[in-house]
This record gives structure tokens, sequence and C-alpha cells, in this order.
């Protein structure tokens, strides 16, 4: 009888875990050499820079020496990217703007006494800076000159995974003004730190600069739309939202409920109930909310998750009222604002030129 071959033969006990474990030390290694060699990039531009200002201040070089050294870099490694004159004096702003920074600590016994650093340099850490990838730097730099600013977008970053394009949306919505700021009863029925992960979770306004509706417009048809852009409604609502359903059926007592929106939340380990609304706040709202809540942690929580979080997304929501309206609600909620791109009135849109009439206009002109 032949042996059968090796893809064949039933694995060992335990095998599974074995090989879980290696793909598991795998993918950490890949992950460690990718932060590896982008920590080296950002040590030897921080270094370019550091040399070329030195040069600066002891030789008296003025700024035409960064096109002849990209030039001349170019001429004598043309396999090197990342040499070009912008990036250059992105080298040197980026060590001007980070000066201060220590990357080797020296040994506690050899440690001289501590130099007075100013607050705006505190604020960042040799390990913080090296997180990032440089394209990260470059735009931060450009975009986001106060430096506790650009700090929460750096540790938002890295703990969102956001990449370059995402960061960049995130600097232009301002997003660092809108988290945290949800009008809610976290503090009062969820312990810390539990109850400031949520609250920083949540934002207000939500953007929803992808849908046109013109008013007045149904709550139906918001729903709808945000269904039609799911991908970025979730990139809106935040990192950690995981889709479940629209429109959530819930049998209670014979009678027929449904929820507007459903998530769960990864991070928070929670169900996360949204329900959208057309106008101001009402205080009923956050009782029916409730109700939501009650039925999703009786029916969906698994013993593990956390307590079911509410969101009522309003137009115009009035925080003191929405304030006094939580404060008796035994369920965790949260009230935010939402804004849309509004559709052109139809009077101000027959004013409007044709695509004719513009084009006509132009070929009246002379080249």
């Amino acid at each position: 009888m032949s042996e059968q071959p090796a893809s064949l033969t039933p694995p060992p006990q335990g095998y599974a875990s074995l090989l879980a474990d290696l793909k598991q030390r795998v993918r950490q290694a890949q992950v460690r050499a990718m932060l590896s060699v982008n920590a080296e990039l950002i040590r030897l531009y921080w270094g370019i820079g550091q040399t070329i200002h030195e040069r600066q201040q002891q030789e008296g070089w003025g700024a035409g020496v960064i096109p002849r050294l990209a030039r001349d870099l170019h001429n004598e490694l043309p396999e090197e990217k990342g040499f070009s004159e912008r990036n250059i004096k992105r080298m040197l702003a980026f060590y001007r703007e980070y000066a201060q920074l220590e990357w080797v600590p020296q040994p506690v016994a050899q440690m001289p006494p501590a130099p007075k650093v100013p607050q705006a340099v505190a604020l960042f850490t040799a390990e913080l800076i090296l997180a990032l990838p440089w394209g990260h730097h470059a735009e931060l730099m450009a975009k986001v000159k106060d430096h506790a600013t650009r700090r929460w977008y750096m540790q938002a970053a890295l703990e969102h995974g956001w990449s370059r394009n995402v960061l960049l949306m995130q600097i232009e919505t301002a997003a660092h003004q809108r988290h945290g700021r949800a009008a809610s009863n976290f503090a009062l029925r969820l312990p810390k730190p539990e109850s400031d992960l949520v609250q920083q979770t949540l934002k207000d306004p939500y953007l929803f600069d992808f849908l046109t509706l013109s008013d007045p417009f149904h709550e139906r048809e918001l729903e709808t739309g945000l269904m039609a852009h799911l991908e970025k409604f979730l990139l809106e609502l935040g990192q950690g939202f995981a889709f479940v359903g629209r429109q959530y059926h819930l049998d209670i007592g014979d009678q027929d409920f449904y929820i507007d929106l459903l998530f769960y939340h990864l991070k928070l380990r929670c169900y996360v109930v949204i329900e959208l609304k057309r106008g101001d706040f009402k205080p009923e709202y956050a009782g029916k909310m409730s109700f939501y809540c009650s039925v999703v942690d009786d029916l969906l929580r698994h013993p593990s998750d956390q307590p079911t979080v509410g969101l009522i997304l309003c137009q115009q929501p009035n925080r003191v009222l929405a304030e006094y309206a939580l404060r008796g609600v035994e369920k965790p909620i949260g009230v935010s604002s939402y804004e849309l791109t509004r559709a052109l009135p139809q009077d101000l849109q027959t004013s409007l030129p044709s695509i004719e009439q513009i084009e006509s206009e132009l070929g009246g002109i002379d080249p």
C-alpha cells in the first residue's frame, strides 16, 4: 500500500495551534520590519535636515545649495528616490520643526540635568515621530501649524490606521474639533475609562457632504442616501464601526419595531443603535432610543459585550434640551447633529446658465 501524500495525512494533535502561532509570528515580524524601515527613513531625513541646517549656520550657505544637492544626489544615486529639491526642503523643515528630539536616550547615570524644553516641542516624542510615515509628516507640517492639534492628528492616525488620503480628509473637515463633542449621558451611565472612550468615539457634527438633499426631505431619503454611500458613511462614523442592518426588525410583544441603522463597534465591543431625525431634537426621542437599546441588550448582546450605545442624529439638536432629556434615561445615549450638501433652490437653478450657453460663450472668445 502506497504511502499517503503529506497533504492528505491527518495532522498530528496540536498542529493547528502550531500553524496559527507560526502565522502570527510571521505577520508580527513583517510589521516590525516595516516599522523598522520607516523609522530608519525618518531618522535619515531628520539627519539630512540637521546637516543642511548646521552647514547653513556655520558656512553661511543659502537656499541655493538645495537644488544643487538634489541634482548631484540624483546623478550619484540615480536608483534612489525621495531626494528631489522639494523633498530635501521638507527634510530641512522637518528638522527645524523637531530639532529638540533625542533619538537615542542616554544611560541614566550619564544623563545631564534635563534642559528646559519648550512646551510645543515637548508634545512630540521620538517614538511618536518615528511611527508615522514620511508622507503623513509632510502633510501635517504643511497643513497643521498648531502643535497640540498636530499631535492629536498624529495619535489619531496611528490609532485608527489612517492612510495619507484619509488623514488629509480628516484635517480638511476639522476632525479634532468634532470628536468628543456629542451631548450625552455617558459619564452618568458608563464607568471610566469606558465612558471617555465612547464619548471620544462620537462626533458633533457629522458631515454627510457626499449627500445632496433638498428641503423638505424625509428621514427615509437620508437613510437611503447613507446606505448608497455606505463606505463614505462608515469613514465618517470612524474606525471600528461594522454595519449590521438597516431597518433592523425587532418583534416585541407581538408588535413590530424597526431600528433605522444598527452597527457593532469592534473596539468598544458593543452594539450601536443609530436613529436619524429630521429637524430639531425632541425629548421623546430619548425614550424611544432607550427602548431600542434595552431590546438590543436583551436579544442581541453577548455576555462579553459592553452595554448597547444609542446615537440620535438630528439636524439641529438643542444641547441643553438634549442633556436634560438624557439625564433621566438609564441607557447610554448620545445626541449629535449632521450636515448635508444642500441642493440649489429652484429659482437659483433656473438663473444659472446652461452647459450649451456656457459653451456658446466660450466659443465666442478669441484665442
